[in-house]
Parts: structure tokens; C-alpha cells; sequence
């Protein structure tokens, strides 16, 4: 696994690459990370990430694999991955959406170990009457992805 760090509105943001996929991405820097990317997948891991960042992208490509989880936060993820760019859900209803209503909690949990945010975008994810609660990133980053996302959604809907 190798590591390549990007800087962006929200901070230093590092992707882990496998030679084939983004296995990894982590909110600041990671030891022994590069500022270049090393491979094809983290040239194109950055420019998709650049692009999201600027409001130019809201469905990332770039080839995902997931190397731990068990088959609940696998599932959790999967289920992230399909919340529509600028739209949210609350931890209740990817519960239900992942057949277990009774999950709002475990979902949490999924969500603090997802191996891969905001290409994996557990930030979309929020609590129930719409409250900002918990995010692995901190909530001033979860705040900026949202209000991002929001933002374009709403220019693309007006343009």
C-alpha cells in the first residue's frame, strides 16, 4: 500500500493506492506518504478528488477495494455509496436500507470504521431530525463536504 497526500479544502488528505484501487484514505498526513502520485490509481484518485473538491465532480470512478469490515459495515458501506451527490440520509434509514431498522447505532459504527471517506461517502450520513453528529473527519469537515455538495447540487438544479 502506498500513500499520497493532497492538499484540499478541508485540510491534508491522504490516499493509500494498491497498485490497482484506493484501499485507504485518511483525513491529514500519514507517515512515508508522497505529494506525487506513484501509479495510474493515484493519478487518477487525486484528479477525481481535485475535481470533487472544485465542485466539478460528484461521482468518483476511480476503482475502490475494501480490505477489512465485516459483512454489516460492508454492507453499510455499499449503501453509502448509493446516497445521491447533495442528499443525506440519517443512520435510521441506512439501517433499514441494509435490513436491520434496529441498527441505527451499528451503522455509526460502520460509519466512524469506513476505510475509505469521502470517496466512500460516509458523510452524507446524519442523524435523526437532521442533526450533525459524529464524524471520523471531525464535524467542520463533515459541515464543509455537505455544504460543498449542497452548493453544487443547488447550481446544478438552478442552471
Amino acid at each position: 500500500m502506498r500513500w499520497t497526500m493532497l492538499d484540499s479544502p478541508i485540510g491534508e488528505f491522504s490516499v493509500a493506492t494498491n497498485g490497482d484501487s484506493v484501499c485507504g484514505t485518511h483525513f491529514g498526513p500519514v507517515e512515508h506518504a508522497v505529494t506525487e502520485p506513484v501509479d495510474g490509481v493515484s493519478r487518477q484518485a487525486l484528479a477525481e478528488l481535485r475535481a470533487y473538491f472544485a465542485g466539478e465532480l460528484s461521482e468518483f470512478g476511480v476503482p475502490v477495494t475494501v480490505l477489512r469490515g465485516s459483512e454489516f459495515e460492508r454492507a453499510v458501506w455499499r449503501e453509502m455509496t448509493r446516497i445521491p451527490y447533495g442528499e443525506t440520509l440519517t443512520y435510521g434509514e441506512v439501517a433499514r436500507r441494509v435490513g436491520d431498522p434496529g441498527a441505527a447505532r451499528a451503522v455509526g459504527v460502520a460509519c466512524n470504521r469506513n476505510p475509505i471517506p469521502v470517496i466512500v461517502p460516509c458523510h452524507r450520513i446524519i442523524g435523526a431530525g437532521g442533526k450533525l453528529v459524529g464524524f471520523g473527519g471531525g464535524l467542520d469537515r463533515k459541515i464543509k463536504l455537505l455544504e460543498l455538495e449542497a452548493r453544487v447540487a443547488l447550481q446544478r438544479a438552478w442552471s
